[in-house]
């Protein structure tokens, strides 16, 4: 997660991603930290050990499942190409973080986390959040989907009538599970009818 606006949008993300099973590297920007602290009420600790500590009690999770990193962890494993990860998701994703990530800055942890999905040529997946966009937001975006990125905007739809903020954000997140390939009954696909099983908590 980086310092853009939408921080539901990334721990929404992480709890169904948890849900799942799978195991989750955390990378948090320290600004994504302070947009957590203003728009949820969630008031996670400096450290990132205590963050992770704080997240596998919140989302009840298994202890091993999770792992969070800061921005100046260097030698995390995120931060090598021979550490496997299956894909590396950026959501929130600033148009700073776009920026550095498509001209291979690598300045910090995340930054260089991307780097690394990208010349490893694994899924790399931006939900930028910012609007409107200049045209050197979209050349960032156009270099970066040309190198193999997957640009996903945070636009929800509107067609499926949603009757909360919380729903509008499953709407961005089911879409990103989509091209992670993970299953998910968050929302009715087109066409279908909406699924009584489904979990919007």
């Amino acid at each position: 997660m980086t310092g853009a606006s939408g921080a539901d949008y990334g721990l929404r993300l992480l709890h169904c991603l948890l849900e799942t099973g799978r195991p989750v590297q955390f990378l948090l920007s320290k600004a994504a930290q302070i947009v957590i602290h203003m728009e949820t009420d969630l008031r996670l600790p400096g450290r990132s050990r205590a963050i992770q500590q704080m997240l596998i009690e919140h989302y009840r999770c298994d202890p091993e499942q999770l792992r969070v990193y800061g921005q100046d962890e260097w030698t995390a494993p995120p931060a090598s190409g021979s550490a496997l990860a299956q894909a590396m998701v950026v959501c929130p994703c600033t148009t700073g973080a776009l920026a550095a990530i498509a001209n291979g800055n690598s300045d910090n942890l995340l930054e260089r986390a991307a780097d690394v999905s990208l010349k490893e040529g694994r899924q790399l997946i931006l939900a930028v959040r910012e609007t409107p966009l200049s045209i050197i937001h979209l050349e960032n975006m156009l270099r970066l989907a040309r190198a193999g990125a997957i640009i996903l905007p945070t636009n929800p739809g509107f067609y499926y009538r949603p009757a909360s903020a919380a729903e509008l954000v499953d709407f961005i997140v089911a879409r990103i599970l989509d091209q992670l390939a993970i299953p998910h009954t968050l929302l009715p696909r087109w066409g279908e009818k909406p699924d009584p099983r489904a979990s919007n908590q």
